[in-house]
């Protein structure tokens, strides 16, 4: 199993190299591509357990995530070594009905009711979007907000998550993070939607943008 994902990692990488260097003219000279490339595979390396697997382009297991199933009020995030990177916690707020999560760094440490408040800051909170009176011309899906109680979001997150295409865009509307779908068949592999690119721009975090398709994936699965 580990020799296949390394595989396939590197075939995932190889053509997402070839279109950065199709697209090189459209840079700044001296202004390198830096982005990095993630394999996502939506499957847990434990056995019996449902979650995320995700690998770097040199084959490296970089982050994961167990014992994923159903509609968990928490989700971890953890790294290729089992360490907590950052904790999502659906919001208990009485008056939001819009799905709403909190996201913390690291472990919830000392909070193990998951059903109270945790007295750990979250670092932002991010919300479905849900509009039924108006048209969605951009296919919004969450926004992303610094704060719990900010009404001014830092990201939004535009396109479709069921078809594995979507884009994190700052408030410059700058794309600083991509989900890219996976359809390309190479010596005999075929890539559905289990297994998809996370693409991150450089200065963007990419473990947040990691807790953000876990997000998306509670939203829209």
């Amino acid at each position: 199993m580990f020799h296949f994902l390394k595989s396939m990692s590197r075939t995932v990488h190889e053509e997402h190299q070839e279109q950065v260097v199709e697209h090189k003219s459209d840079h700044h000279v001296g202004g390198p591509c830096t982005s990095s490339s993630l394999t996502v595979w939506r499957k847990s390396l434990l056995i019996s357990c449902n979650g995320f697997t995700v690998i770097d382009s040199k084959g490296n297991f970089v982050y994961r995530v167990d014992n994923y199933r159903g509609r968990p009020e928490e989700v971890t995030l953890m790294d290729g070594s089992g360490k907590p990177v950052h904790t999502m916690r659906r919001s208990k707020s009485t008056f939001r009905l819009v799905d709403s999560w909190d996201v913390y760094e690291g472990e919830l440490a000392g909070d193990h009711c998951r059903t109270s408040k945790s007295s750990k800051k979250p670092i932002c909170s991010v919300r479905k979007h849900v509009n039924i009176l108006h048209a969605n011309p951009n296919n919004v899906l969450a926004h992303v907000f610094r704060g719990t109680s900010d009404k001014r979001y830092a990201y939004v997150i535009e396109g479709s998550y069921a078809h594995r295409s979507c884009k994190v865009l700052d408030e410059s509307r700058k794309v600083v993070a991509e989900i890219k779908r996976k359809e390309a068949m190479k010596g005999g592999i075929s890539f559905g939607l289990d297994v998809f690119v996370l693409v991150v721009q450089p200065g963007f975090d990419p473990g947040f943008a990691m807790a953000l398709v876990l997000l998306l994936d509670q939203m829209f699965s």
